[in-house]
């Protein structure tokens, strides 16, 4: 799979363990260019060296809460490269007294924000990149399975990914006659730091290596090689869809 030539942007990085970080990993070694952002400063002691490893010349703040951010990233693209052609948003985030109750429980104000940056923050990102996606391109956003079934402790994120998936679905058809893909990856459940933060998250991964048919976990790697196929020319009839990659899984689960 090459990417090169291509150029990317890439928000969601936390660590080395993230979901973000093991895509733009098998894209860089595909050879595309990426652009890279972090939340705040305390992040970015985290993310700049990885983001230096990957050879990015083009490393922003950008916390979609704050008015400003994420359009100032776009125009930095646009004064930069001129052009996009393709975005990964892996990016979710819902208070922890809303995350941790029932989702019968949550507050409306809990709900609102869950909601703005798992997945208004996805669809801002399109209308921002569909300018700069002169030529076609792939927007990728990250799912669970847990937006499907009903899965225990997934709380709150369960509609909020719900409604990321029916917004991949309507995007890819109002953008596809400007050959603008949007697609959305599933992964099986992995120890990240976003993950860290739901109840019982160590019962969840052993669960799912229980059930699964060859009885493994997946790894961000095997996430990022299904990305580098997405964003590519390979994946060029494919859009709209929720794309698994969870051992088998869903199949079972």
């Amino acid at each position: 799979m090459s990417l090169g030539g291509k150029r990317g942007l890439i928000i969601g990085i936390a660590n080395e363990h993230s979901i973000a970080y093991g895509c733009a990993k098998m894209m860089r070694d595909a050879g595309a260019s990426l652009a890279i952002t972090y939340p705040n400063t305390k992040a970015e002691a985290y993310v700049r060296p990885l983001a230096d490893e990957l050879g990015s010349h083009i490393i922003l703040p950008c916390d979609v809460r704050e008015p400003g951010q994420l359009e100032a990233v776009f125009l930095r693209l646009k004064e930069e490269w001129g052009r996009l052609d393709f975005l990964l948003h892996s990016i979710a985030y819902a208070p922890k007294e809303d995350l941790h109750s029932r989702i019968t429980d949550c507050s409306q104000a809990g709900f609102a924000t869950a909601m703005d940056v798992s997945c208004h923050s996805f669809i801002r990102m399109a209308r921002l990149a569909e300018p700069l996606m002169t030529n076609g391109g792939c927007l990728l956003t990250v799912t669970f399975y847990g937006a499907e079934k009903a899965v225990e402790d997934y709380n709150l994120m369960g509609p909020v990914k719900a409604a990321l998936e029916s917004s991949v679905r309507y995007m890819a058809a109002e953008l596809g006659s400007k050959h603008i893909r949007v697609n959305a990856l599933t992964p099986g459940p992995l120890k990240t730091r976003a993950a860290s933060g739901l109840d019982r998250f160590d019962e969840l991964l052993e669960r799912t290596r229980a059930r699964t048919p060859d009885h493994k976990l997946i790894s961000i790697e095997d996430v990022g090689n299904l990305a580098t196929f997405l964003v590519g020319d390979g994946a060029a009839a494919i859009t709209g869809n929720v794309e698994y990659v969870d051992a088998g899984f869903h199949i079972v689960g």
